[in-house]
Protein backbone atom coordinates (compact mmCIF):
# COMPACT_ATOMS: atom_id res chain seq x y z
CA UNK A 1 0.00 0.00 0.00
CA UNK A 2 1.53 3.37 -0.97
CA UNK A 3 1.05 6.20 1.18
CA UNK A 4 0.81 9.82 -0.32
CA UNK A 5 4.80 11.58 1.01
CA UNK A 6 4.53 14.66 3.02
CA UNK A 7 5.29 17.66 1.65
CA UNK A 8 8.21 19.06 3.26
CA UNK A 9 9.57 22.69 4.27
CA UNK A 10 12.85 24.39 3.08
CA UNK A 11 14.71 22.94 5.75
CA UNK A 12 13.53 19.39 4.32
CA UNK A 13 11.58 18.82 7.60
CA UNK A 14 8.39 17.28 7.35
CA UNK A 15 5.40 19.21 8.26
CA UNK A 16 2.39 18.74 9.62
CA UNK A 17 -0.46 20.46 8.35
CA UNK A 18 -1.71 23.71 10.11
CA UNK A 19 -5.32 22.84 12.23
CA UNK A 20 -6.41 26.60 12.02
CA UNK A 21 -10.17 25.58 13.04
CA UNK A 22 -12.31 23.71 15.50
CA UNK A 23 -14.23 21.50 13.48
CA UNK A 24 -18.26 21.35 13.50
CA UNK A 25 -18.01 17.75 15.66
CA UNK A 26 -15.88 19.32 18.47
CA UNK A 27 -17.54 22.21 18.51
CA UNK A 28 -20.95 20.05 18.64
CA UNK A 29 -19.30 18.03 21.69
CA UNK A 30 -18.20 21.37 23.62
CA UNK A 31 -21.65 22.65 23.66
CA UNK A 32 -23.39 19.41 24.59
CA UNK A 33 -21.25 18.88 27.49
CA UNK A 34 -22.24 22.62 28.50
CA UNK A 35 -25.48 22.13 28.09
CA UNK A 36 -25.43 18.91 30.52
CA UNK A 37 -23.69 20.59 33.20
CA UNK A 38 -26.04 23.87 33.03
CA UNK A 39 -29.07 21.06 32.94
CA UNK A 40 -27.21 19.65 36.22
CA UNK A 41 -26.65 22.72 37.60
CA UNK A 42 -29.64 25.22 36.83
CA UNK A 43 -32.46 24.23 39.48
CA UNK A 44 -29.89 23.76 42.06
CA UNK A 45 -29.28 27.65 41.85
CA UNK A 46 -32.76 28.21 41.09
CA UNK A 47 -34.41 26.56 43.81
CA UNK A 48 -31.72 27.91 45.95
CA UNK A 49 -32.38 31.36 44.83
CA UNK A 50 -36.27 30.52 45.80
CA UNK A 51 -34.95 29.56 49.20
CA UNK A 52 -33.17 33.01 49.83
CA UNK A 53 -35.81 34.81 48.97
CA UNK A 54 -38.26 33.30 51.34
CA UNK A 55 -36.13 33.85 54.01
CA UNK A 56 -35.41 36.88 53.50
CA UNK A 57 -38.94 37.79 53.54
CA UNK A 58 -39.06 36.41 56.46
CA UNK A 59 -36.41 38.23 57.97
CA UNK A 60 -38.40 41.31 56.66
CA UNK A 61 -41.41 40.62 58.24
CA UNK A 62 -39.84 39.69 61.55
CA UNK A 63 -38.22 43.55 61.47
CA UNK A 64 -41.32 44.66 60.42
CA UNK A 65 -43.41 43.13 63.71
CA UNK A 66 -41.20 44.40 65.63
CA UNK A 67 -41.10 48.08 64.52
CA UNK A 68 -44.87 47.63 64.81
CA UNK A 69 -44.87 46.75 68.32
CA UNK A 70 -42.52 49.16 69.14
CA UNK A 71 -44.70 51.67 67.61
CA UNK A 72 -47.45 50.64 69.61
CA UNK A 73 -45.34 50.71 73.13
CA UNK A 74 -44.17 54.30 71.88
CA UNK A 75 -47.51 55.49 70.74
CA UNK A 76 -50.32 52.76 73.32
CA UNK A 77 -52.02 52.66 69.10
CA UNK A 78 -51.05 50.30 66.09
CA UNK A 79 -49.86 52.43 63.42
CA UNK A 80 -52.61 53.09 60.17
CA UNK A 81 -50.51 52.16 57.73
CA UNK A 82 -46.45 51.06 57.38
CA UNK A 83 -45.45 54.45 56.72
CA UNK A 84 -46.02 55.72 59.45
CA UNK A 85 -42.88 53.36 61.18
CA UNK A 86 -40.73 55.95 59.14
CA UNK A 87 -42.72 59.27 59.60
CA UNK A 88 -43.92 61.51 62.11
CA UNK A 89 -47.86 61.25 62.15
CA UNK A 90 -50.39 63.17 64.13
CA UNK A 91 -49.81 60.95 67.48
CA UNK A 92 -47.24 62.74 70.33
CA UNK A 93 -45.54 59.81 71.60
CA UNK A 94 -43.73 59.30 68.22
CA UNK A 95 -40.36 58.13 68.61
CA UNK A 96 -39.21 57.24 65.53
CA UNK A 97 -38.60 56.09 62.88
CA UNK A 98 -38.93 52.16 63.89
CA UNK A 99 -36.67 50.90 61.01
CA UNK A 100 -33.34 51.79 60.24
CA UNK A 101 -33.91 52.44 56.31
CA UNK A 102 -34.50 54.91 54.41
CA UNK A 103 -38.02 53.44 52.66
CA UNK A 104 -39.73 49.81 53.60
CA UNK A 105 -38.26 47.38 53.20
CA UNK A 106 -39.64 45.20 50.36
CA UNK A 107 -40.10 41.43 50.22
CA UNK A 108 -37.68 38.92 48.50
CA UNK A 109 -38.99 39.25 45.13
CA UNK A 110 -39.00 42.94 45.35
CA UNK A 111 -43.17 43.66 46.16
CA UNK A 112 -44.25 46.12 48.84
CA UNK A 113 -45.88 44.14 52.28
CA UNK A 114 -49.38 44.37 52.48
CA UNK A 115 -50.31 45.27 56.26
CA UNK A 116 -54.16 45.65 57.96
CA UNK A 117 -55.13 47.06 61.33
CA UNK A 118 -56.52 45.31 62.40
CA UNK A 119 -55.72 42.05 61.54
CA UNK A 120 -57.35 38.47 60.76
CA UNK A 121 -58.20 36.30 63.24
CA UNK A 122 -58.22 38.31 66.35
CA UNK A 123 -54.62 39.48 65.62
CA UNK A 124 -54.26 43.34 66.09
CA UNK A 125 -52.51 43.34 62.41
CA UNK A 126 -51.23 41.62 59.77
CA UNK A 127 -48.39 42.07 57.41
CA UNK A 128 -47.84 40.01 54.50
CA UNK A 129 -46.07 39.10 51.28
CA UNK A 130 -47.73 37.19 48.46
CA UNK A 131 -44.88 34.96 47.43
CA UNK A 132 -43.33 34.91 44.28
CA UNK A 133 -47.12 35.09 42.01
CA UNK A 134 -48.19 38.29 44.20
CA UNK A 135 -51.42 37.27 44.86
CA UNK A 136 -52.98 35.77 47.68
CA UNK A 137 -52.83 31.89 48.38
CA UNK A 138 -50.97 29.76 46.80
CA UNK A 139 -48.47 27.01 47.16
CA UNK A 140 -44.74 26.27 47.57
CA UNK A 141 -42.86 29.91 46.86
CA UNK A 142 -46.29 31.18 45.66
CA UNK A 143 -47.59 30.93 49.17
CA UNK A 144 -48.62 33.69 51.76
CA UNK A 145 -46.01 34.77 54.29
CA UNK A 146 -47.39 36.41 57.41
CA UNK A 147 -45.64 38.02 60.22
CA UNK A 148 -47.55 35.58 62.51
CA UNK A 149 -46.25 32.27 61.44
CA UNK A 150 -43.36 30.79 62.71
CA UNK A 151 -40.40 30.43 60.11
CA UNK A 152 -40.15 27.15 58.36
CA UNK A 153 -37.33 25.32 57.17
Amino acid sequence: MMTKPQAKNANGNRRRPLRRHFTLIEIMIVVVIIAGLAAMVGPNIIGSLDKSRVRTTQAQLVNLKAAVQSYYMDCSEYPSSLEDLMVKGSNEHWDGPYLDAKSLPKDGWGNDFAYACPGEDGMPFDIISYGADKSAGGEGYNEDLSCWVKAQD
